[in-house]
Formats: C-alpha cells, sequence, structure tokens
C-alpha cells in the first residue's frame, strides 16, 4: 500500500512518524522525500536529513536521487528556493520527477510531504495536485489490469500545540475536498508545554475522519523506535 503523508504545520514531525512507520512496517518497504529543503552540501551531493531518516527504515536500496529527487540548500519554501535557482515546479513535473515503480511493488510504502497539504509549487499550484494526480495516475493502471484497489492513501500528522484542532480540521477539510481518502491520523506532541493535551486529542477523535494510529508524546530523544512504541500501523 502507498501512503502520502502530510502535516499540520512544517514542523508537525513528518519525518518522525514516517520514519517510525516505516520502522514497523514488515516487507519490501521504503520512503520518499520527494521534495526537500535545507539540505547539505556533501561530496555526493545535495544531501536531507529528513530523507536520510526516511532511507534509514528502508529496506529496497534505492539511490538517494530516487528517495529525494528535487531538493534545496536554503531552508525556504521550495517554491522559492527554486526561483533562486531559475527552476520551475508543477504539479506535473513534481510527479514525473518523484514516480518509481517501487511506490507499487513495495509492501509498504510511504511518500512524505513538505509543509502542510497547501505546500505552494508557484503559478497557482500546489504539491496537493501532485498527489491528485498520483491518484488518477494509479487508478488508470489499475483500469487497465480490471482492478480497484485502494491506490495511495493520506495519513495526516497532527502537530500537538495551542491551535491544532483548527489546524487539523481544515487540513482534513482540504485533503477530502481533493478526493483523497484518510487512511488514519497521528498526534504527535511538538510542545512539550501544551496543556489539556488529552482532551485535546478527545476532541480531535470526535472530529476526524479516519482511524487514529496514536498519540506520540513530546519525545526529549526522538527516534523512529522510540515513536514506533506509540503507534499503530494504517489498517
Amino acid at each position: 500500500m502507498l501512503y502520502f503523508v502530510t502535516g499540520t504545520d512544517t514542523d508537525s514531525g513528518k519525518t518522525l512518524i514516517s520514519a517510525a512507520l516505516l520502522s514497523k512496517a514488515h516487507g519490501s518497504k521504503c520512503g520518499f522525500k520527494p521534495i526537500a529543503s535545507g539540505c547539505g552540501f556533501t561530496v555526493g551531493g545535495l544531501r536531507n536529513s529528513d530523507a536520510m531518516m526516511l532511507m534509514a527504515q528502508s529496506n529496497m536500496d534505492l539511490p538517494y536521487q530516487v528517495i529525494n529527487p528535487i531538493s534545496f540548500a536554503p531552508a525556504i519554501a521550495p517554491h522559492i528556493a527554486a526561483k533562486q535557482v531559475n527552476q520551475a515546479l508543477s504539479a506535473q513535473g513534481v510527479l514525473d520527477i518523484m514516480y518509481h515503480s517501487a511506490m507499487q511493488s513495495a509492501d509498504f510504502a510511504l511518500i512524505e510531504g513538505a509543509g502542510g497539504w497547501r505546500l505552494p509549487l508557484g503559478n497557482g499550484e500546489y504539491l496537493s495536485d501532485t498527489v491528485k494526480l498520483l491518484l488518477a495516475k494509479l487508478q488508470k493502471k489499475q483500469i487497465t489490469k480490471q482492478q480497484l484497489l485502494p491506490c495511495v492513501e493520506v495519513i495526516l500528522v497532527v502537530g500537538m500545540k495551542l491551535g491544532c484542532l483548527n489546524h487539523a480540521l481544515l487540513t482534513q477539510e482540504a485533503i477530502l475536498a481533493d478526493g483523497l481518502t484518510i487512511a488514519g491520523w497521528v498526534a504527535n506532541q511538538v510542545d512539550a508545554d501544551m496543556t489539556f493535551i488529552d482532551e485535546n486529542i478527545d476532541s480531535l477523535q470526535q472530529m476526524m475522519r479516519g482511524p487514529f494510529l496514536g498519540y506520540v508524546p513530546y519525545l526529549t530523544e526522538p527516534s523512529a523506535i522510540n515513536a514506533a512504541r506509540y503507534l499503530q500501523l494504517p489498517a
């Protein structure tokens, strides 16, 4: 199954949760980070710590350029970083460069987005448009094989902090309006001092669509293994 992981904000913990879910999965598994800003210079080219974290929990031995095909050095919005290097981003262009057969052949695969669901690509397009195109592409492949199975669903990471209820509901509304299915959502505490955490999670459980995959408390030593203890995989 293929999942697209998005969050309520740029610091909601998408990478931690994605890596944790990968660590729990069995069989062939891989994680992708199509667009990444804030990359460091290495002898092998630009490298992003989030993409490397996903690679550490994958087992399909894919090259870095397949995991993270679009990378920028400055830690700024990708469409602004792209403009600085005269690179155009488009929904179809991102799909063309990010799609890999492993996304369908793996037992468990996920694509981690950048920022939130409406990450701008420029010229009125968003990364969510790429996800919609991916869904249409996979559905078309299924029709030719006379199959009709879920082909890509969304996992929403809610960064638990003041204001997260509004952010979560607006993000959910946008995902559903775009025709995607929410396979599950995760409450990830990003504010160590957030009060009434249980009450906020209870409110979310009453309002969110899709299964609750778990609550990850604020971790002083965040790692895929530590976070995985609090999560369950989508059905």
